[in-house]
């Protein structure tokens, strides 16, 4: 469940990005588009829009080649028009700055309840000048959704490492569960008391020494690779000696012995064998 939730959460979070790509593109446009009717308003058809400067993920700058003239009314209704087609810019602050030395010229503030418009001096003509109109749109909710599951992305990949890492350093104890005791020849084999018993004969078995039996046991008279034995005694210590599986592999060899019909064979090449004869 947790790895269908995570993979859930990154097809949705990376869904939500490309769409986000896409309208922060068109939104460009369409600022340009106001930048283009702002000039022709003012009697500009020649000069150029310079190109939009994103100050930050919902703030933005329209730039102008020339001075030029406006009258906020115009300004008011030519914004509201181009940024309706903008279904993320219910709600924006519009500021109009002399370029020259930054002063704030004129603003206002629209709001998806247009009871809380803030729209004021509306009618009076501003000379002309060099002016920049920086627009800032507030967060949608779609935006914000967006980060947090981004945000959430680390904290899911951390929950999903302890989760398999749990179920991986559990197998060997789900193994030993489905199976108690393990006859090899005349000898058993108590999985979990890690334990050989003969003729009423108890040989103490070490951890190491279980696990690897665990492993020869489970698939008798067949050969277990080298490799496999390595990575599955050793591989949760993180570090794994060459010469310390011979050495496991030896020691369990003599207390093998007191059954001469069971002995683990070397397999040239290849790994060892759990060889158990009648």
């Amino acid at each position: 469940m947790i790895a269908v939730v995570f993979i859930t959460v990154i097809c949705f979070a990376f869904n939500e990005t490309g769409n986000n790509s896409f309208d922060s593109a068109k939104r460009e446009i369409l600022l340009r588009s106001i930048g283009h009717e702002v000039l022709l308003q003012s009697g500009d058809s020649t000069s150029r829009v310079l190109p939009i400067k994103k100050i930050d993920e919902n703030e933005y700058e329209i730039q102008f080649e020339k001075s030029f003239t406006f009258q906020p009314d115009t300004l008011v209704n030519i914004i509201r028009r181009f940024l309706s087609q903008d279904p993320r810019a219910s709600d924006y602050v519009v500021t109009v700055l002399n370029s020259q030395n930054s002063s704030v010229i004129y603003g206002y503030a629209v709001a998806k309840n247009k009871k809380n418009d803030a729209v004021p001096c509306r009618k009076r003509m501003q000379p002309k000048a060099n002016y920049t109109i920086n627009i800032k749109f507030k967060p949608s909710n779609i935006q914000v959704v967006e980060n947090r599951y981004l945000l959430s992305l680390p904290l899911c990949a951390l929950v999903g490492f302890i989760f398999f890492k749990s179920i991986k350093s559990r197998k060997p104890l789900l193994e030993n569960q489905e199976s108690d005791v393990l006859e090899l020849g005349t000898l058993q084999f108590e999985v979990k008391n890690r334990k050989l018993l003969t003729n009423n004969k108890i040989i103490e078995l070490t951890a190491t020494e279980s696990r690897l039996l665990h492993i020869f046991a489970l698939s008798p008279n067949n050969t277990i690779e080298r490799n496999r034995l390595q990575k599955e005694i050793w591989e949760d210590e993180g570090v794994i000696v060459g010469r310390s599986l011979d050495m496991f592999i030896s020691k369990l060899r003599k207390k093998l012995d007191v059954d001469a019909n069971v002995n683990i064979v070397v397999v040239r090449g290849k790994g060892y064998k759990l060889e158990i004869t009648n």
